[in-house]
């Protein structure tokens, strides 16, 4: 008979037996050898843990709420759209005027007279016409002015008009580039009436939307499994099911990439194709959407370095009154809310503490018409309001900036200043006037298929049954694009 050893291993190798073998101590005390290692890496072995340890069941929220998405809620509206394609049109300027203009002295010896080459400035479309008065001034300084009216229009495409000077002369004029606008007309007694008239432009804008999609997957088996940690998620999910907080926080990063495509989006110039799946042929083109930062960059206003190396408060005053001075040459629309980051949300501060002798109390309040006048109401939404001039301006510090995942990676982009301007335009879906913002989404949708957001269930766990799938595919999808109307009236700040 062979001997037994105390591991349970017979010698003669005809039985192996891997249950766990009794040790004789001298003394009663419990080891690690009669105990299966709940963490041990094959996952055998002995309990080395037989006490209970004290656990901590929720996760510790170290960065906070990690969500981005709600700047557009704040400055937007979401409404549905049924074509491929979203088009505006925008007015434009309702006067005449023409800058970096070639200018030349009229014939030897005439120094109240001379011809004015409109193709080095803007567009000639023959909008100046013989008989309006015009106010010129030199591009390079803007201090030297003269008033003149139009007494001939020339060249083929009436781009060049003849002038006589009112008063004074034009030698120091002569040869320079200068800026001109109409400001009326004088025609002598019984005279005809002015030859031609201003058709106004059309310019246009236009948008695509962009399909986004995501999905979270789990097996059926990982959806039974009872976890110790408790999932607590910022959508409210909980419970000891892991899987929950995987699928929460696919629909929470779902939901910021539906705002940061809105943000950081840009029409294709490249050519792109993908081939999405395997299938031959698969290849597509895909063009891209216009983004808040791409349409600020093209129609809108930028503005590099804000305070820069200035001191604070001083430096900071003095670029934003630069800032105030191109509002009042576009739309100066009266309230605007600033988006910020942590550094240029500082520079604000110091300004407006300066403004203020070191304190908030001395600057005019603003008057919070944005908020139904309550500031109360404009703190809730985490703003603090001044006035500078004849504008109100409303500032909060934007999370997508500050975040070390997203924007907060880079110094490009210091903040956003976004007009509360609105606009009447008839809706058909609604068939009535509505008042859109200059800032608003559109997503596609009809009476039978609404694409804003989409979110269902595939396979055969979870309640789905849809294929002979043991997991469960939970999808989400979305067609949007971001209209942004009346861009010039925007300003993006930029880090030097």
């Amino acid at each position: 008979m062979s001997e037994v050893k105390p591991t349970g291993v017979m010698t003669d190798a005809k039985l192996v037996s891997n249950a766990p073998g009794i040790q004789p101590q001298p003394k009663k005390m419990t080891l690690n050898s009669n105990y299966l290692d709940f963490n041990s890496a094959d996952g055998g072995g002995t309990f080395a843990q037989q006490y209970l340890p004290e656990l901590y069941e929720a996760e510790v929220e170290r960065f906070g709420n990690r969500t981005l998405s709600g700047f557009l809620r704040m400055v937007g509206a979401e409404m549905p759209m049924t074509s491929d394609q979203v088009i505006w049109s925008e007015q434009n300027r309702l006067h005449v005027a023409y800058k970096n203009c070639s200018f030349k002295e009229g014939t030897e010896g005439d120094e109240t007279s001379g011809t004015i080459d409109l193709t080095l400035g803007n567009d000639p479309s023959g909008a100046i016409r013989v008989g309006q008065t015009i106010l010129i001034s030199d591009s390079a300084t803007g201090l030297v002015t003269r008033k003149a009216v139009v007494t001939a229009v020339e060249g083929e495409t009436n781009a060049e008009i003849v002038v006589s000077i009112y008063a004074g002369k034009i030698d120091t004029l002569s040869g320079q580039d200068i800026d001109l606008f109409v400001y009326g007309s004088e025609f002598a007694k019984g005279s005809t009436g002015m030859s031609g008239s201003i058709e106004p432009q059309f310019t246009q804008f236009s948008n695509r939307p962009i399909i986004l999609k995501d999905n979270f997957e789990i097996n059926g088996s990982d959806t039974a499994q009872i976890g110790w940690v408790e999932v607590a998620t910022e959508d409210g999910t909980s419970g000891y099911l892991w899987y929950l907080k995987s699928e929460s926080e696919t629909r929470l990063r779902f939901d910021d990439y539906l705002e940061m495509s809105m943000v950081e989006g840009v029409k294709a110039s490249n050519e792109i194709k993908i081939k999405y799946g395997v299938a031959e042929g698969a290849n597509v083109n895909i063009q891209g959407t216009e983004g808040l930062f791409s349409a600020i960059e093209q129609r809108g206003n930028i503005y590099s370095g804000f305070s820069g190396a200035a001191a604070p408060g001083n430096g900071a005053l003095a670029d934003f009154d630069e800032i105030l001075k191109q509002l009042d040459t576009q739309g100066a629309i009266e309230e605007n809310m600033l988006f910020l980051s942590r550094s240029t949300a500082l520079d604000f501060d110091d300004m407006i503490a300066a403004m203020a002798g070191g304190g908030y109390a001395g600057v005019a309040a603003a008057s919070y018409g944005l908020f139904d006048n309550e500031a109360e109401m404009a703190l809730n939404f985490g703003f603090s309001g001044f006035r500078r001039g004849s504008y109100d301006f409303y500032k909060t510090d934007w999370k997508y900036l500050n975040d070390a995942t997203t924007r907060g990676m880079s110094n490009a982009i210091d903040g956003v200043m976004v007009p509360a301007g609105t606009t009447t335009v008839y809706d058909q879906m609604l068939g009535s006037n509505i008042r859109r913002p200059f800032l608003h989404v559109r997503y596609r949708a009809s009476e039978t298929e609404d694409r804003r957001y989409k979110s269902w269930i595939t396979g055969s766990v979870g309640g789905a049954y849809t294929s002979d799938l043991d997991a469960m595919r939970v999808n989400f999808l979305s067609e949007r694009c971001l209209v942004v109307q009346a861009a010039n009236n925007f300003v993006l700040f930029k880090g030097a």
